[in-house]
Formats: structure tokens, C-alpha cells, sequence
């Protein structure tokens, strides 16, 4: 799969989106590291704070699966139904991608492709509770 195509995947995933607070879809489409694709989208509720991100539930499904090898996200998000400008990914979510993931893991969103590092250059990881 192309990441033209899991960038198209996480917009498909975004229209499952459960975002009636904010009014802002988030969907993402994470691949295994055997090619299995696992999407996700951002699940709101009315206490903010047990809200779900897109890239999470997406990482979640698969782990439940038993999968932990993961190759590359897209993750797409907007208020408008445009998703030219990029949906970074917030913290929580690149620290979970983190515990599965190394540096160099493709981020995919509207604007290409990044590194994880990119985003979470000093990552909180197993040999940080050492």
C-alpha cells in the first residue's frame, strides 16, 4: 500500500469519527509490520479527558489482535472536511506509538511523510525507568 492510499484510509476512517464536542474527525490507518491495516478514529465524550484519539484506538485495536510490529500511520483530521493541512499527532498518542515503534517509524500525514523522532525527539522509554 502506497502512503497516498493509508493517507486515503485514514480519511475514510475520520467519517466513523464520534466527534460531537468538538466537531473535529480524526482517523488514522496504522500498518502492521506484515501488512495488516488497522484504522482508528477519534471517539469524544462529554468528559474531555476520557476521550479517545484516533491514532490510539487504532494502535489499540491491533495490539489486542496480538500485533506490536507497526511500519507506518497516517493520521488525517479536520473540522471542515478538508484534510489538506496536517493532524499532528498530540503527545499521549506519539508516546504510545513510542512503546511500539522505533525513530525512524513513518508518520504519514497531508503534508508527507515524517520520522517519529521528528515529533518526540526525547521519548520517555523502558530504559528511561532504569
Amino acid at each position: 500500500m502506497s502512503f497516498d492510499e493509508l493517507f486515503e484510509e485514514a480519511v475514510k476512517a475520520s467519517e466513523r469519527s464520534y466527534s460531537k464536542y468538538s466537531g473535529f474527525s480524526v482517523g488514522a490507518a496504522l500498518i502492521t509490520a506484515d501488512g495488516r491495516l488497522y484504522t482508528g478514529c477519534n471517539i469524544e465524550n462529554s468528559s474531555y479527558s476520557l476521550t479517545n484519539c484516533a491514532e490510539r484506538t487504532a494502535v489499540f485495536k491491533a495490539v489486542s489482535d496480538g500485533y506490536t510490529k507497526f511500519s507506518a500511520i497516517a493520521v488525517a483530521g479536520s473540522g471542515s472536511g478538508d484534510f489538506s493541512k496536517p493532524c499532528y499527532p498530540c503527545g499521549a498518542c506519539l508516546q504510545v506509538l513510542s512503546e511500539f515503534c522505533e525513530d525512524d517509524f513513518t508518520v504519514v500525514l497531508s503534508d508527507g511523510t515524517h520520522k517519529l523522532s521528528d515529533f518526540l525527539p526525547m521519548r520517555f522509554s523502558e530504559e528511561s525507568m532504569k
